[in-house]
């Protein structure tokens, strides 16, 4: 088990990438060597304003101890986030949770990401691709109302992955919900291997855990719940899990299999 560490660090940059999505670049952080894909951290900031922290999955990690989040204007805290300056103080906790378990060789990675949801499987495609695993074998569906929700395309596409995406308005790539264009993809080739994984907001969760089950392909989901503690003291994150009883999204997950929490 990892031991998370909290500590002060610093805002390296911050890209606005559009449409109210924004990367943060955070360093120095000792701990950034160890966050695995799935991975989050607790974030405080230095605003009385905003007292419980806020919780945002690894996006990337750097060769320089740092690390990268993506998050979107929502509320009062993105909103203190996405102002933050070069050299702006924060203070991370993490990592946190659990992270993702990777493929097999033989079985081709089917990445669902919807919105937000980006970000941790963002940073499990270039952990397979850095661990050897061969782009072919990674397909990779993101999708949102309209173009603009979908960001860092030419990140995507330089990593040489196949990579749909899929817009409710058409007005980029396929046209429709990103399940569906997963599902297509999986009735024309019925042959291959797959392993699933997701993340997105609950109707596209839901939509992809019962996909995996209809098919009888095995996977995880990266579930998204509100987490005032981070460390399952609050439980404010619980779940119910499809055997019986409940479990925290912030330590027991955020990564869940498919089939294993009631959507």
């Amino acid at each position: 088990m990892i031991r998370p560490a909290c500590e002060d660090t610093f805002v390296i940059k911050n890209r606005n990438l559009k449409n109210d999505y924004h990367l943060l670049a955070l360093g120095p952080y000792s701990r950034a060597s160890h966050c695995k894909p799935g991975h989050f951290v607790h974030i405080k900031l230095p605003t009385a304003d905003v007292f419980f922290r806020r919780a945002f999955s690894v996006a990337h990690v750097s060769s320089h101890n740092g690390i990268e989040i993506i998050l979107k204007v929502f509320g009062r805290g993105t909103k203190v986030m996405a102002g933050l300056c070069k050299g702006d103080p924060v203070n991370l906790l993490g990592p946190l949770g659990t992270p993702f378990k990777l493929p097999k060789k033989n079985e081709t990675a089917l990445i669902v990401a919807g919105g937000i949801g980006f970000p941790p499987l963002l940073f499990l495609t270039c952990e397979m691709i850095r661990r050897g695993r061969d782009p072919k074998q990674i397909v990779f569906f993101y999708g949102g109302r309209s173009a603009a929700d979908i960001v860092e395309r030419s990140r995507i596409k330089k990593m040489g992955i196949t990579f749909i995406p899929v817009t409710e308005d058409g007005s980029l790539g396929e046209t429709g919900l990103v399940t569906e264009s997963a599902e297509k993809h999986i009735l024309s080739r019925r042959t291959d291997g797959f392993r699933i994984y997701g993340c997105g907001p609950p109707g596209m969760l839901k939509a992809t855990n019962d996909l995996g089950l209809k098919h009888g392909i095995p996977g995880q989901l990266s579930l998204e719940a509100p987490m005032p503690c981070g460390i399952g003291v609050c439980l404010g994150c619980v779940v119910e899990l499809s055997r019986g009883g409940h479990a925290r999204v912030c330590c027991d997950g955020p990564v869940f299999d498919i089939g294993e929490v009631v959507l």
